[in-house]
């Protein structure tokens, strides 16, 4: 089929917000767009919870047109499955359909999803194969350097004569999750094997790393995930850097009304509820400061818009 592919026309490099569960709400995801993130990825999105048209699921699909490009992660373990859930994510209208090989959450693992998926290359293949037939929207991969025996550059020669778009390669393997240091010759070689756009992620805190990892792997972009915690301003930093080789930073005020603006669209867009899930948020926003400590105490305990507005005024 012709892919009505959005990643052949944007500029490079590519700085992405990276899928992440529990995170990457409309919300978040608009607010990374303000700030310059040239991709938004959504939260991992159930195949399964798809194919027997759970609410909850269909609902964290959703987006608003400001978010484009917007890109829908699925997981799961069953090519038909995908199959059917990448034509739910193009009826949304939605940008692009990524594959989570990459997770390596127990609960994803135990289930056979994510980063597990790895360990059967020809599922990796029939998965892959059967969401690139099934639509018309540019099919991508998130994967880790490995797991196990089983490199992320062996999974790319399996796969890449398929006609995928992108690849995201955590630059960490299973066994490291979210730890150590971040394996960027893996990613060099990933983007030497595949002829589309190769994305590094991983490790990304400053605008000082994300170009280390773009000049030491050649890739096309990169996607940021946890550095953009209560820092969703990083995408600019990180584009001013590359830029110029200078970058601002913020200081507690800014920090304040970025915070507030952000509990602001919570609200507004899941009333109470995006109130609560804003503690972490809050907390994130709040770390490395005099008296940050007590500050966080007090703002993983509120429940209203006012709650806020107080807290941060004193």
């Amino acid at each position: 089929m012709d892919k009505k592919d959005f990643w052949t026309k944007l500029k490079k490099p590519i700085i992405a917000l990276a899928p992440m569960a529990g995170i990457n709400d409309m919300a978040f995801r608009q607010l990374c767009k303000k700030y310059g993130a040239d991709v938004v990825y959504s939260e991992m999105v159930s195949v399964d919870g798809l194919f027997y048209n759970s609410v909850k699921t269909f609902e964290l699909m959703k987006f608003k047109k400001e978010e484009k490009p917007y890109v829908v992660q699925l997981f799961g373990c069953k090519p038909e499955l995908f199959a059917k859930a990448a034509q739910e994510v193009e009826k949304i209208g939605a940008d692009g359909v990524d594959i989570n090989f990459g997770c390596p959450a127990p609960k994803i693992y135990k289930i056979m999803g994510g980063v597990r998926l790895m360990r059967d290359l020809d599922l990796c293949y029939e998965i892959v194969k059967a969401t690139c037939e099934a639509v018309k929207i540019p099919v991508s991969i998130k994967i880790r350097t490995g797991i196990g025996k089983v490199t992320g550059l062996d999974l790319v020669n399996r796969v890449k004569d398929l006609p995928l778009s992108a690849i995201m390669v955590h630059a960490r393997s299973f066994e490291q999750a979210f730890r150590g240091e971040a394996d960027l010759e893996a990613i060099k070689s990933i983007k030497k094997a595949f002829g589309g756009i190769v994305l590094g992620n991983g490790g990304i805190y400053t605008p000082e790393q994300a170009n280390d990892m773009l000049v030491q792997t050649k890739a096309d972009g990169i996607g940021l995930a946890q550095g953009v915690l209560g820092k969703p301003w990083l995408f600019k930093q990180v584009k001013d850097y590359l830029k110029s080789g200078k970058y601002k930073e913020y200081n507690l005020s800014q920090i304040k009304k970025v915070a507030l603006e952000h509990a602001a669209l919570n609200y507004k867009l899941k009333g109470k509820t995006g109130i609560l899930e804003m503690r972490k948020h809050l907390a994130w926003y709040f770390k490395g400061f005099e008296g940050a400590s007590e500050l966080r105490k007090k703002l993983v305990q509120v429940e209203t818009m006012k709650d806020i507005k107080e807290i941060l005024e004193k």
